[in-house]
């Protein structure tokens, strides 16, 4: 995600942004513990990064997570 698209979403798309992108990182980190074959093994990068730019954007904008 880029970050520009992220600042025309609103408050509560961000949230949601933020609630998705954080149960993501979690289901693959679960999945990479267990075993399973990963298919994109830097999607966890990826995924950490998306959630640090969305976390930044949330406190420029004074908005509480709620994760």
């Amino acid at each position: 995600m880029k970050s520009a698209q992220l600042r025309e979403q609103t408050e509560e798309e961000l949230q949601e942004a933020c609630r998705s992108t954080h149960h993501a990182m979690l289901n693959f980190k679960a999945q990479k513990g267990i075993g399973e074959a990963v298919d994109h093994p830097l999607k966890i990068r990826a995924l950490r990064r998306d959630l640090a730019r969305i976390k930044t954007i949330m406190k420029e904008r004074g908005i509480r997570e709620n994760v």
